[in-house]
């Protein structure tokens, strides 16, 4: 039985080798695979639904959430659209740029195709969390699946996690995505954003502020790579300085943290975030499984399971 299900996208990442951006090497990726692959490292139960092709990698991802422990029972194959794969470089600092995907403009990834009919109603019965990112929101047949998935997990009171996640690569009409990410936010209990996603929809990245304006939310955080973490859980306000470590590739670091945060909060009843020290321990966890994540090359490859992230802990008391 799965304590989280992780709805959304699960892809290729073509990574640029050493700044080569004529050789590509394969990973795999997608945020909320991320999460669910991260939340299996770490001992939590996960479930990703999601859509893939019947392609050659379309099942090797589904062999790789299984290999991580990840129930893939929602997942979805689709018959003739493709897997997408997305095309990355990174600059000397390790941050990403994102130049593309496979295909061409008239490619339908199946990512995009998820099927709302096809939902397991029983793995929602059983659950206790949903996570999504936005990115489906752009399309309009997995944004139906996404609003079938909080009708469901509304009817079974499992709280709703939202990572933002903004990539406007995904949208084909920018103009759209603001109104359509935040009628999302008004559905969730927890948000995560990153410092420039922040400042983008609310004109501000601080927690307290944003969760004034979205005054139904349990928890903002905010996340800014090098620099403090900032959040605002159980009406507390704090901040997590980034641990310092020699950064690979940033993919997936966010998708680490808040697989760490996600583990977290399933240890314990939510009613003890209002304990400003559990709150701040819990973020600390967090942004460890984030770093560690950053140290290696890969979203999935290098996140941590739960030994590690303790003993990432003990050697920086």
């Amino acid at each position: 039985m799965a304590k989280v299900l992780c709805l959304g996208e699960i892809l290729i990442d073509q990574i640029a080798s050493q700044g080569n951006a004529q050789n590509w090497v394969a990973h795999y990726g997608g945020a909320p695979a991320n999460v669910a692959c991260g939340l299996a490292k770490l001992g939590t139960s996960a479930a990703f639904i999601g859509c893939i092709g019947n392609d050659p990698l379309g099942i090797e991802l589904l062999e790789v959430l299984q290999s991580n422990g990840v129930d893939t029972s929602a997942v979805q194959i689709h018959p003739n659209a493709p897997t997408r794969q997305i095309y990355i470089t990174h600059n000397e600092l390790g941050d990403r740029h994102f130049q593309g995907f496979s295909g061409d403009a008239h490619t339908i990834f199946a990512d995009s195709l998820l099927n709302a009919d096809d939902l397991p109603i029983k793995l929602f019965e059983e659950s206790d969390f949903l996570v999504m990112g936005t990115l489906g929101l752009a399309s309009a047949v997995t944004a139906q699946a996404m609003q079938r998935a909080l009708a469901l997990a509304e009817d079974n009171f499992m709280k709703v996690i939202i990572d933002v996640n903004w990539r406007p690569i995904f949208w084909s009409n920018l103009d759209q995505a603001p109104k359509l990410i935040n009628e999302l936010l008004l559905r969730a209990d927890f948000v995560k954003f990153s410092a420039e996603e922040a400042e983008w929809l609310y004109q501000t990245s601080s927690p307290r502020a944003i969760a004034q304006e979205l005054d139904h939310l349990e928890g903002v955080i905010v996340t800014n790579g090098e620099q403090p973490c900032r959040y605002y859980l159980g009406e507390y306000s704090g901040q997590q300085p980034a641990f310092e470590v020699e950064v690979a590739d940033t993919t997936g670091a966010g998708d680490g943290f808040l697989a760490g945060f996600i583990h977290q909060i399933c240890q314990i009843n939510l009613d003890q975030l209002t304990n400003p020290q559990i709150s701040a321990e819990i973020i600390k966890y967090a942004s460890a499984v984030g770093a560690i994540t950053a140290m290696g090359i890969g979203a999935i490859a290098a996140q941590p399971n739960n030994i590690q992230v303790q003993n990432f802990l003990k050697e920086r008391i």
